[in-house]
């Protein structure tokens, strides 16, 4: 998890908040309504962040750099199991 090349910067998270596009939306969240954004900061990666819109602010929930392993090449939707 510390591994360089998987930090994410504020400014990147920033970056998907303000100019991604929600890819999930999880309005039954049992913690309240969340979704999951996709952004390519800086045309650099794919960063993936969910996110919590409340009254007040924005709950960032966490942020992660999606694998192949479980997304398709867009980063967008998800491998068939």
């Amino acid at each position: 998890m510390n591994a360089e090349d998987e930090m994410i910067t504020t400014d990147e998270v920033r970056y998907v908040v303000l100019h991604g596009e929600i890819i999930e939306d999880y309005p039954e969240d049992k913690r309240g309504h969340s979704c999951l954004m996709f952004g390519m900061p800086n045309n650099k990666r794919p960063v993936h962040v969910v996110c919590a819109p409340k009254e007040e602010y924005l709950a960032i929930i966490t942020a992660y750099i999606p694998s192949l392993e479980k997304w398709e090449t867009d980063f967008k939707e998800r491998r068939k199991k």
